[in-house]
Formats: C-alpha cells, structure tokens, sequence
C-alpha cells in the first residue's frame, strides 16, 4: 500500500513554509469523476461571495464527511495522512467546499487566515490544516492562491472589515509583505496544496477567459475539538476509505460507501430499538 506521508524534509520544509505543494495528487481520470460529481447538483450550502470590486466567487460548502464525492475526497489517505502527519495526531473534516471563479467576474480574496475566523468557532489551538485540490488549472492570469512564506509563525492576526470581506489586519499585513516572499501557487488540475491555518493567503479576481475551480478539505485535530456549538462540527469520527473510490465510483457508483452506509443504518435500527443503550 502506497504510503502518503511526508518525508522529513518534506515535513520540515512545511513547518518553515507554512505549505506544501503536493503535486499530482490526483490524476487525471480522477479529477474528471470529482468534477463530473461536483457540479451535477451535489448537496451543500451554495452561496456567492462579493469582493466588493465588481467580482464574485461562487461557493458551495459541506459539513459532514459523507458517503458522497465530497465526503469521500476527505477521507482519501492521501487527503489524511499528510494532514495527521503535521498536525500529529487523529484529525476530523472540520468542512469541505467548492470555489470557483468564473471567467472574466471571478471575486477576490483578502488577505486573510483561516484561524482567523475558527479561533472564533471556538477552536482553542490553531492545530488546523486545508488541502486545496486544484479542479482546473490555476495561473495567476485566472487568480490562483497566493500566500506569504513563512506567515504562520506570526501567530493569529486580529481580522476586521476589510472593504466588503473580512480580512486580516491590513497594517500587519503590509509589514509582513516586507519581509516574507509572496508566493503564487501556481498548479495544474490534480495538484494539491497543504497548509496551516495561520499561513496568510488571498487571491485576485479572475479576468481571464477560463474558469478556476478548487475544491477544498479542512480538517482540525480530533484533541482541538471545539468548546462551543457552531457552524461547523464538533469532533466526528473520520472514516478512511480506500485511495480508489473515485476510479471505483465510476463503474459502481451504487457501492459508494456501502459499508458506511450499512452501519449508519444499523446504528439508527439500534437507537430506535434499544439496543446496546445505556445510561450514564
């Protein structure tokens, strides 16, 4: 079995950058099924996303690890392992979602830290980490990712209104641009991008003429559960399920998640009948 864990370069690398590119990721053919199935009318919150300069980034957002492609994706060893690997421990789906900025009105990002807003989720430690899948190409000329090296060793920077967004506070940001490479992250459909949850990243809009989609994991440590209900979940078992599921999918899709599917049921039989209850 392929093993997906980062080598102790590749991990120290990582912890100085606050990234890591993991190319080819995906290949081809499964890009193809996790496109085909994103965007054939998949469950999530759909929304739009204003920049406030005429641009908008169409978004849809999944919550719970499911035996759909967006659960599933999540689940992929290749997806985990590497988050488990940094953040050094068990991790769950924190939440998944879908970007995409069309041609020509695509929306930018602000400068921004994903702990920015989890550290108000009720998330205590920033022991949180995103991989971004890219579904199309990604080129500055579309508006790829851009990140500052090294940021998450700032720690987290208070974010407020920031024009129609809410960012990170735009006179830090300014000093941290002075002193930290500003990064373009460039990738091709099936790459991916690991980083942490401190790391400074934003994006410009799109006006070029082809479309740029990401589909995004985010996942927090299972011993960083939240002290508070929220938006996202609380800590929730993740369930791996094979690196194939995409391939597999494509020719069986009725078998996706079967097992998963099987226990849940059994568990709901369980509850209702009493079974294995106990009072504590």
């Amino acid at each position: 079995m392929r093993s997906h864990l980062l080598t102790n370069a590749q991990l120290s690398d990582f912890h100085r950058r606050g990234y890591f590119f993991l190319r080819s990721l995906f290949d081809r053919d499964e890009c193809s099924v996790l496109r085909d199935a994103l965007s054939g009318g998949t469950s999530g919150e759909k929304f739009q996303r204003q920049d406030g300069e005429g641009g908008t980034t169409q978004i849809t957002i999944w919550n719970q690890a499911n035996d759909d492609p967006s659960g599933l994706v999540g689940r992929m060893p290749r997806m985990v392992e590497p988050v488990e690997q940094v953040l050094e421990g068990e991790v769950y789906l924190y939440h998944a979602k879908l970007t995409c900025k069309e041609p020509f009105t695509g929306g930018a990002w602000a400068w921004h830290q994903d702990y920015g807003y989890w550290y108000n989720n009720g998330c205590l430690f920033p022991l949180m980490a995103s991989i971004m899948v890219a579904l199309d190409p990604c080129t500055r000329e579309n508006g790829c990712l851009q990140v500052l090296e090294g940021s998450q060793l700032l720690g987290r920077i208070n974010h407020q209104q920031v024009g129609d967004q809410t960012g990170a506070d735009p006179e830090r940001v300014q000093y941290a641009a002075k002193v930290l490479p500003l990064i373009h992250c460039a990738m091709d459909p099936g790459d991916g991008l690991l980083f942490h949850c401190n790391t400074l990243h934003r994006s410009d809009q799109n006006r070029s003429p082809h479309r740029r989609c990401t589909f995004i994991c985010c996942y927090n440590a299972a011993r960083n559960d939240p002290y508070k209900k929220h938006h996202h979940p609380n800590y929730t078992k993740l369930v791996k399920v094979s690196d194939a599921v995409l391939k597999e999918s494509r020719n069986r899709p009725q078998m996706l998640g079967r097992a998963e599917a099987l226990e849940r049921r059994f568990k709901t039989y369980a509850t209702t009948a009493g079974i294995g209850s106990s009072k504590k």
